[in-house]
């Protein structure tokens, strides 16, 4: 099974029909679609000009809406990872237990249905932008969690409130 990235290197491939770089896109969205594979590929579809149910669309739009995808797959991969690292601190704190704003990214854990949503209407604006604002809305209380666990019995030691203040 193909990763994203060499799904990524067929829908670029110039030596493959059109057909089946579409189909290569498509099955991108088997690894990460923020609204749900069908809204997803709908909105991509309106984005970059081809319609959903286009079996030979122009391979540029193809490759515009990958890009689309892409920039949004670095976005949740930064966000994926900065939760990684605020963990490892919680961790080496003592705060063993995910925080309670944890469990958004627990159930979305991959990027997929980050939000889900009607298929026929999916937001419009680029899907980086709305990952951006999505993450920025989950993660605006984090440090305020953060202190509040280890306030319950547990002292609060030097380093968490730096860390804390450098997230809200």
């Amino acid at each position: 099974m193909a990763g994203f990235r060499a799904l990524a290197e067929q829908v670029r491939d110039p030596e493959r029909a059109p057909s089946q770089r579409r189909q290569a896109l498509r099955k991108c969205l088997e690894r990460f679609a923020p609204y749900g594979h069908r809204a997803t590929w709908q909105h991509l579809c309106a984005r970059a000009g081809f319609g959903p149910d286009d079996r030979d669309p122009d391979p540029e739009l193809l490759v515009a809406a990958l890009e689309e995808l892409e920039e949004a797959r670095t976005v949740w991969l930064e966000y994926e990872s900065q939760v990684a690292v605020r963990r490892r601190a919680e961790k080496r704190h003592g705060i063993r237990q995910p925080a309670q704003h944890d469990e958004w990214h627990r159930l979305t854990w991959g990027g997929r249905s980050l939000l889900p949503c009607d298929p026929s209407t999916p937001p419009t604006p680029r899907l980086a932008d709305v990952l951006r604002r999505m993450i920025t809305a989950m993660d605006k209380d984090v440090g305020k969690d953060v202190i509040r666990l280890a306030g319950r019995g547990r002292r609060l030691r030097t380093g968490l409130g730096s860390m804390a203040a450098s997230r809200s």
